[in-house]
């Protein structure tokens, strides 16, 4: 059989139009496929895109635009050459080739705000870009590389011409934006958010009324639902909303550092006010000075169903103020992943990406302060609890070490606070009910079952046991906390001569992956620490009930998600060079496992 023939080499440099529109640019042949008879090229500022023969042409046979004849035909726009463009693009497959032209743009008179609705003459450029801004807004959306084929929407389309003179209007017509950018759905698309938004809060309500059972076997018939006017308590609603108070009155006092997170689609790069560390010492003190005074923290456990239901009142209130003011902001701050057009999920999900009231970040603070502290109140609580109702002097060791270990956990993510603005809540998902009701309900009424668990269902410990606890805790720890200092200090500065001595794989997109030190180890070596810790947390509850091991078994399932979702991110993001990647570190979490 004759092989058929390949017109383009690999190494060739030629031109190549550009998705959806009648613009040629220079690119470089990277390979070709001949099962799919598609070129694979790459453009000057990193793009990878899969082009068809028909859509690749000679450099020769295009020639420099005259720089008058351009004045002539519109006298007044003036072009800059000279200029790098006020929006670039390190990749662009995972945009609509409407947006990707929107970005790259330069507008004929300055404007202080990014806008995509273009009203003047413009000339559509591409240029090399060194900015971190564009490298971190790459990965807002999920979709593959754009192939060159014939779309509906290009029915009626002319094909285009390698000729000296382009008429602008086709420039307009491919820089101009017919929607706000959005991302493929997650979370089982629309329909999932009308399941996650009825079963989050039932799961809550199940496992606290499951947990104060005798026999808390998750293969009971569920428990019956208490009268309604339990689940309210007035006082309870109060405590809530002085605790969220109390927390964000910390959060703006100006204390501690003033970090810069990752730049945004725009370039920004917004401050925060990192003082976590600050805020749970000052909630320890102010906790002490109540207890001296006589105050009754076993209340938290009496009242934990009133309290989570205050919480989630408050939480589905702060979600709709989101959306609210989401429909107002406008499109460059907004989420890609939020943006689908339907209430119900846009609404689950999350439209506005960074939603302030002045300087006060709401999607930071509720991820780090109210929730993550009051896990370690509610633990606190639960032990004092543990000890009325046994009438002991002390917690037991199971109950030691599951608030020692919780606690260690959260004082190091609040020390560590600035690493959670390279994470992808902060950087790309928008701040809606998910996040909200997460924040606000799910970590400090889910995360703190194994204390909640021990307070009716002690488990005795031998020193043995305990021993081995601790020490499986402590290995987790510190897998977690060098992977992710290794990880956070490469990402904010990769030429850090500190780490000049890890390996790493370049890539198209300017950026580079690590592939030595815990990274050279597994993918997700983060995820392999949280694993083990998380299992050291269950072990002191015995096994005797599930229940106790629901954050495990949780965890397993939330990091395979998360794993999945980042390995279709890191492919359409990184294209062979993640490819390489995946051949030199074999195992995703666990080493010869998984």
């Amino acid at each position: 059989m004759k092989m058929p023939t390949v017109k383009y080499q690999k190494g060739d440099t030629v031109m190549g139009r550009w998705p959806g529109s009648s613009l040629y640019y220079q690119v470089k042949v990277l390979g070709f496929d001949s099962k799919s008879q598609l070129y694979t090229v790459i453009y000057k500022d990193g793009t990878e895109l899969e082009l068809k023969e028909q859509d690749i042409k000679s450099v020769t046979g295009f020639q420099t635009r005259s720089r008058s004849r351009s004045r002539s035909r519109s006298p007044g726009r003036r072009r800059s050459r000279s200029r790098s463009p006020a929006r670039t693009t390190r990749r662009s497959s995972s945009r609509t080739a409407a947006a990707v032209a929107a970005t790259a743009i330069t507008e004929s008179t300055p404007s202080s705000r990014r806008d995509t609705r273009l009203k003047d003459t413009v000339e559509v450029r591409l240029s090399p870009v060194k900015s971190e801004a564009k490298v971190e807004a790459e990965s807002e959306k999920n979709q593959g590389p754009y192939n060159l084929r014939r779309r509906k929407a290009d029915g009626d389309a002319k094909p285009a011409e390698a000729k000296p003179d382009q008429p602008e209007k086709k420039a307009k017509e491919a820089a101009a934006p017919s929607t706000i950018p959005s991302a493929p759905l997650d979370f089982g698309g629309k329909i999932g958010a009308y399941f996650w938004l009825l079963f989050l809060p039932a799961w809550v309500l199940f496992v606290i009324l499951q947990g104060n059972l005798t026999d808390p076997s998750l293969f009971n018939a569920p428990p019956p639902l208490p009268p309604l006017d339990t689940f309210w308590d007035a006082q309870a609603l109060c405590f809530v909303i002085l605790w969220i108070l109390f927390q964000a009155l910390l959060y703006i006092l100006p204390v501690g550092k003033l970090s810069e997170g990752m730049p945004l689609r725009s370039g920004v790069r917004l401050k925060y006010r990192t003082n976590g560390f600050f805020a749970i010492m000052v909630s320890a003190i102010v906790v002490a000075v109540a207890l001296h005074q006589g105050a009754d923290l076993t209340y938290i456990h009496s009242h934990f169903l009133q309290l989570a239901t205050a919480t989630f009142i408050i939480s589905v209130l702060l979600s709709i103020y989101l959306y609210v003011r989401s429909r107002y902001a406008a499109s460059e701050e907004l989420a890609l992943g939020g943006n689908s057009g339907n209430v119900v999920y846009d609404f689950f999900k999350g439209r506005e990406l960074n939603p302030r009231i002045k300087n006060f970040d709401l999607k930071f603070f509720c991820e780090m302060r109210p929730g993550l502290i009051g896990w370690c109140l509610i633990n606190f609580a639960m032990a004092l609890a543990e000890m009325k109702k046994h009438n002991l002097d002390a917690p037991s060791y199971a109950m030691i070490l599951v608030n020692l270990f919780q606690l260690l956990y959260v004082v190091d993510g609040l020390w560590n606070e600035e690493a959670i603005l390279t994470t992808m809540d902060l950087m790309h998902d928008g701040f809606g009910f998910m996040l909200a009701f997460g924040d606000l309900v799910w970590v400090p009424f889910t995360y703190t079952l194994q204390a909640y668990y021990l307070v009716l269902h002690p488990n005795a410990l031998s020193l043995p046991a305990v021993i081995a606890i601790v020490t499986l805790k402590l290995i987790g720890f510190y897998i977690f906390r060098k992977s992710n200092s290794e990880k956070n200090a490469f990402r904010r500065n990769p030429s850090n001569p500190k780490l000049s001595h890890l390996k790493t794989i370049p890539t198209a997109t300017g950026k580079s992956l690590l592939v030595s030190g815990w990274w050279g180890v597994v993918r997700h070596p983060n995820y392999l620490g949280d694993l083990i810790m998380a299992l050291a947390w269950s072990l002191p509850c015995g096994f005797s009930h599930l229940l106790p091991w629901y954050y495990m078994i949780y965890f397993i399932i939330l990091l395979v998600h998360r794993d999945s979702r980042d390995m279709s991110e890191c492919r359409r993001k990184y294209g062979s060079a993640w490819d390489e990647y995946c051949r030199t570190v074999r195992y995703r979490i666990i080493p010869r496992v998984y």
